[in-house]
């Protein structure tokens, strides 16, 4: 208790502060610099704090931050770290799911924060950490990047220069929740006694707290925490220092796995090498099979050529008929379907009070099964022929022409020329984004930049394979004829 005591008891010039560089800084080359200058060792105090680092395992500088780098050969299936389980920072915001009790005002922040915000919650726990002197996390939040390249972070123009309705409608949800977060943080801490105040008597802003959600949102593994009383997991997030390091591959050569302590009880947390690892390679984990809003909005990058990535779209009636009409259909009637079609755009969730109307292009599909299924019904006055076939055929790209290859040919010309409505859609053209890439411009400029890019060829690259599939039908369809 007197320890407590004589802490608070401190100067604000002893504690840590919490002021944040909300800009990303300089050009595309350039990477963060660490919170302090000179941040302590991180693999040394991981070993001392009882984890274990394969002595092949090193910091490497890379040219967009730190990474870690095999300095010799290491064998498939060998523990490259491990972490015991009080290494990794968690947050318990439910007192029954804590062991030793959270700070209860702090607890009482992250009950405001929505759970699609995740990163938040924790991200409090940090800021928490990081204010405090003697903390036993400082040697790894000192390693931690000063500035994130989140489009949270970004100026106004560069917003704007996403061209993407969908992102910017996640960036202005985000930076809308900081600043009202901001300021019920203030009203919630600005009367606490000093021993109750979360981050030591410091002030926080809407800039700190973006600086604390996106060193979540870009480092932390939702893997499992330790039993409850009632013998069940908790499924929490956590980062994970040094492993944190560790890039993105769909191809990755590490893992994490998660294995319990036999002495204690206790989950240790371990990456292991899931091939053989060769001298001067990247350990890398795989993120997951996300997109590239998700990339760039948790983690701050942009994957070319990513085989998730998609275009999100409105499955609008109106667009669709003209979308139809410009492909050359003649009195398509997606704002006039049949009762027959409607009950089946229903089954598709695409008709009624709760539809989901958001489809996709892209990904692993190509098209969206429920968009691909709306247009082969719509584009059908054969009830006989579309009853034959289940939800899933419909759905199914795989099943060629189900519905004939006339009505296939027209399904697939619509979307074509809902590919090029979606491409008019970008104030510039892609040979204009390629061009802007090769001056000198910020980092966050060329982050947007290369999104929408990737975004336009995605689009592109649709047309061109539902072209080509198109021709190949057509081909079908003229032997057939002849023969």
């Amino acid at each position: 208790m007197s320890t407590k005591i004589m802490f608070m008891a401190t100067s604000l010039s002893q504690i840590r502060p919490l002021t944040c560089a909300a800009a990303v800084g300089g050009g595309g080359g350039m990477h963060p610099g660490r919170l302090v200058p000179q941040p302590p060792d991180l693999i040394k105090w991981v070993k001392r704090e009882g984890g274990f680092v394969h002595k092949a395992v090193k910091i490497a500088q890379q040219l967009d931050g730190l990474g870690l780098m095999a300095t010799e050969e290491i064998p498939e299936g060998s523990d490259l770290i491990i972490l015991p389980d009080h290494i990794p920072l968690k947050f318990w915001t439910s007192q029954a799911d804590s062991e030793s009790g959270s700070h209860s005002s702090l607890v009482k922040l992250a009950q405001h924060v929505p759970e699609e915000l995740w990163a938040m919650k924790l991200g409090l726990k940090l800021l928490q950490e990081r204010a405090k002197r003697g903390s036993f996390w400082w040697p790894y939040i000192s390693n931690l990047p000063k500035t994130y390249s989140l489009p949270i972070f970004f100026q106004g123009e560069d917003i704007k220069s996403l061209q993407y309705a969908p992102l910017l409608f996640q960036v202005n949800k985000r930076c809308r929740f900081l600043l009202d977060f901001d300021k019920l943080v203030k009203k919630d801490i600005e009367n606490l006694r000093s021993e109750d105040h979360p981050f030591g008597g410091q002030d926080v802003d809407a800039s700190s707290l973006g600086w604390a959600m996106s060193a979540v949102s870009s480092r932390a593994f939702r893997l499992y925490g330790n039993k409850r009383p009632d013998g069940t997991h908790v499924n929490v997030p956590m980062m994970l220092p040094l492993i944190d390091m560790c890039n993105h591959s769909f191809n990755p050569n590490a893992e994490i796995v998660q294995e319990q302590d036999t002495p204690n009880g206790r989950m240790l947390v371990k990456v292991i090498a899931g091939m053989q690892i060769k001298q001067d390679d990247l350990l890398l984990l795989n993120y997951g099979n996300l997109n590239n809003d998700l990339f760039l909005l948790d983690y701050g990058f942009v994957l070319p050529s990513n085989p998730y990535d998609c275009v999100e779209l409105k499955y609008d009636s109106a667009l669709l008929d003209a979308a139809s009409m410009a492909a050359g259909i003649s009195s398509p009637n997606f704002s006039a379907p049949s009762p027959w079609q409607q009950q089946i755009l229903s089954q598709l969730n695409l008709e009624g009070e709760d539809a989901q109307l958001k489809v996709t292009l892209g990904g692993s599909e190509l098209i969206d099964g429920r968009l691909l299924a709306a247009l082969r019904v719509i584009l059908s006055n054969d009830k006989e022929a579309v009853d034959k076939h289940d939800l899933n055929t419909l759905q199914s790209l795989s099943a060629e022409a189900p519905l004939g290859i006339s009505n296939e040919v027209a399904a697939f010309r619509t979307i074509i020329a809902l590919c090029v409505i979606a491409l008019g859609h970008f104030p510039t053209k892609l040979m204009e984004d390629e061009s802007l890439l090769k001056q000198n411009v910020s980092a966050s400029t060329a982050l947007a930049i290369q999104f929408r890019i990737q975004k336009k060829s995605l689009i592109i690259d649709a047309m061109r394979e539902l072209t080509r599939r198109v021709k190949s039908l057509s081909l079908k369809e003229s032997i057939t004829s002849e023969t």
